[in-house]
C-alpha cells in the first residue's frame, strides 16, 4: 500500500501541471480518492482520518500563521504605495554618485529586491512590485528586454534567502517538524544521528544558517551586474548634477526605509523580535506612512485588503489541503517507504542529500515555494535528517536549491512570470543567456555550502547539541546533604537591618 501514496503524489503533480486547477482543489480531490482507496483495501482504519480536524486546528493556532497574514498585508501595501519608486530612484542616484552611472540603475534594482523581497511575503509579489518599478524604469532607459527580464527574476528571488522572508520562515517551521520526526526515526532505526543531546532546530537557526550564503550570493550578483552593465555615454556635468539631485521624498525614503528594514531583519535574525512582531511593525509603519502621505485612500485601502485576503485565503486553503494529503500518505505508509530507501544510503549521507535536493529542484519547476514546503518537505526531509546531523545546514541548502529552481530555464517560476510581464516578450534563449552568469554563481555557492558546512555555522548563536548534565562523586554527596538540611522557620529568621532611606 505504501506505493499507492507515491502514485497519488504523481497524480497530483500531473493534474497541477496540466489542468490549471487550483492546487488546493487538486490535493483535496486526490486525498479523497486515496482515502477511499485505502479504506476499501483495508490499508488503514477510519480512526486515522478523524485526527485531521485536530491537526488542522493545531496548525492554525501556530503564531507563524499570524505572521503569514501580516506579511500578506505588508506585500499588498508595498504593491499599492509608491514607496518602492522613491527607494529605487534614491538608490540609483546614490550608487551613481559613488561608482558612476554604468550600473547604477541595475544595481539599484537588486538593492530594492534585497530590501523589499523579504517583506513582500512571496516571490510572485516581489516580482510584480519590481516589474512595476525597476522593470518599467529599465524599459524607459532602453535596457534590452532579455536583460531586464533576467534582472527582475533574479532580484525577486532574493526574498527566499534573505531573512525574514515568509518562504524562509515557513521552511524553518517545516524543518523543525521534519527534524523532530527525523530524530525519532533515527532512534527507531538505531542510526548514529540519534543522540540524546541533539537539539531540535528552530526557525532562528535556519535564519542564521542562511545569512552567510545569502550575503555571499548577493555580493556575487552585485559584482556580476556591474561587470555586465553596458558602458553609457556620460551626460554633460551640469545635467549630471541635476539628474543626481535627491528630492525631499527620496531623501526621507533612503533615510528611513533601509534603516527600519535592516533593524527589523537584525532583530528577527538575532531572536530579539519574533517574525509576527516584525511583520506587525512593518504593517503599522506602512499604514501610517500611506495615511500621512495621502496615498492610502479608502479605495486603495480596500484594494490592499482584498489582495491580502486573497493571498491569505489561498495559502490557508493550500495548507489545509497539504495537511490532508500528508495524513493520507502517512496512513498508507509512504513515509516509511521513503525512509527505507534512505536507509539504504546510510553510509553515504552526501548522496542522500544530493538526491533530496534534486527532488526539490525538480519540484520547483512545477510547484510554488509554499506548495513545495507544505507538500514535499514533510515527505523527503525526515528520512534525510535521520541520516544527516546538521538540520540547519540542510535547510540552507534547500533554500539555495529552491532559489535555483525558480531561475533555471525553461520552467523556472520566477523566469516564466518575469518573462510574461515584459512586452514584447523576449525569446527564452535570450533570457537564458542573460541569466547564465547569475545561475552559475548560484550553483557555485550551492557547491561551496555543500562542501563546507561551516559556512552555515559562523553566525549561529546556539549549539547543535545540548550540554549533558552530570554530577559525580563528592558533588553529588554535597548536593544531597544540602537538600536534606531542614529549612529554617520564618520565626527563626534573624532580623535584617532596615534599608537605608534617602
Amino acid at each position: 500500500m505504501s506505493a499507492l501514496g507515491l502514485l497519488l503524489l504523481g497524480l497530483a503533480l500531473v493534474l497541477m501541471t496540466t489542468t490549471g486547477w487550483a492546487t488546493y482543489a487538486v490535493l483535496l480531490a486526490v486525498s479523497t480518492l486515496g482515502a477511499l482507496a485505502g479504506l476499501a483495501l483495508g490499508a488503514f482504519d477510519g480512526a486515522v482520518l478523524r485526527s485531521l480536524p485536530e491537526r488542522v486546528v493545531g496548525l492554525l493556532e501556530h503564531d507563524l500563521l499570524q505572521a503569514l497574514v501580516l506579511y500578506a498585508v505588508v506585500g499588498a501595501l508595498l504593491n499599492h504605495l509608491a514607496l518602492v519608486n522613491g527607494l529605487y530612484g534614491g538608490l540609483r542616484k546614490v550608487i551613481a554618485r559613488l561608482i558612476g552611472s554604468r550600473a547604477a540603475s541595475d544595481m539599484a534594482g537588486l538593492g530594492v529586491g534585497m530590501l523589499m523581497a523579504p517583506m513582500n511575503g512571496s516571490v510572485g509579489a516581489s516580482l510584480i512590485t519590481l516589474s512595476r518599478t525597476a522593470g518599467q524604469a529599465w524599459a524607459d532607459e532602453g535596457m534590452p528586454a532579455a536583460r531586464r527580464t533576467a534582472l527582475v527574476a533574479v532580484a525577486s528571488t532574493l526574498g527566499i534567502i534573505v531573512p525574514p522572508s515568509l518562504v524562509l520562515l515557513l521552511l524553518g517551521d517545516a524543518m523543525l517538524r521534519a527534524h523532530t520526526e527525523g530524530l525519532t526515526l533515527a532512534t527507531q532505526l538505531g542510526l548514529p544521528t540519534a543522540t540524546a543531546g541533539t537539539r531540535i532546530i528552530n526557525t532562528q537557526d535556519v535564519l542564521q544558517a542562511a545569512l552567510a550564503p545569502g550575503a555571499l550570493l548577493l555580493v556575487l550578483w552585485m559584482a556580476i551586474t556591474w561587470w555586465l552593465a553596458p558602458q553609457r555615454s556620460s551626460p554633460p556635468p551640469s545635467k549630471t548634477v541635476t539628474a543626481l539631485t535627491l528630492s525631499l521624498r527620496e531623501r526621507w525614503t533612503l533615510l528611513l526605509v533601509p534603516a527600519l528594514i535592516v533593524a527589523l531583519l537584525a532583530l528577527v535574525t538575532t531572536g530579539r523580535v519574533r517574525a509576527v512582531e516584525a511583520a506587525a511593525t512593518a504593517g503599522v509603519l506602512l499604514l501610517v506612512w500611506g495615511a500621512v502621505s495621502g496615498q492610502l485612500t479608502r479605495r486603495r485601502l480596500m484594494q490592499v485588503l482584498d489582495d491580502a485576503l486573497a493571498l491569505t485565503g489561498a495559502l490557508f486553503a493550500l495548507l489545509v489541503a497539504a495537511v490532508t494529503f500528508s495524513l493520507v500518505l502517512r496512513a498508507l505508509g509512504t513515509d516509511l517507504l521513503v525512509a527505507e530507501w534512505m536507509r539504504a544510503l546510510q553510509g553515504q549521507p552526501l548522496l542522500a542529500m544530493g538526491l533530496v535536493l534534486a527532488v526539490l529542484l525538480g519540484s520547483a519547476f512545477v510547484l510554488d515555494a509554499f506548495e513545495l514546503i507544505f507538500l514535499i518537505i514533510p515527505i523527503v526531509m525526515p528520512p534525510l535528517l535521520a541520516l544527516v546531523g546538521d538540520a540547519a545546514w540542510v535547510a540552507a541548502l534547500a533554500l539555495l536549491v529552491l532559489q535555483a529552481g525558480f531561475l533555471l530555464p525553461p520552467l523556472g517560476y520566477a523566469l516564466v512570470l518575469a518573462r510574461a510581464q515584459v512586452a514584447p516578450r523576449p525569446t527564452m534563449a535570450a533570457v537564458a543567456g542573460a541569466l547564465a552568469p547569475y545561475v552559475l554563481s548560484l550553483l557555485a555557492v550551492i557547491a561551496l555550502v555543500m562542501a563546507f558546512p561551516a559556512t552555515t555555522q559562523w553566525l549561529r548563536t546556539t549549539p547543535a547539541t545540548l550540554p549533558e548534565m552530570s554530577i559525580q562523586g563528592d558533588d553529588l554527596d554535597a548536593l544531597m546533604r544540602e537538600m536534606s538540611q531542614p529549612q529554617p522557620d520564618a520565626t527563626d529568621t534573624p532580623d535584617l537591618p532596615a534599608p537605608a532611606t534617602r
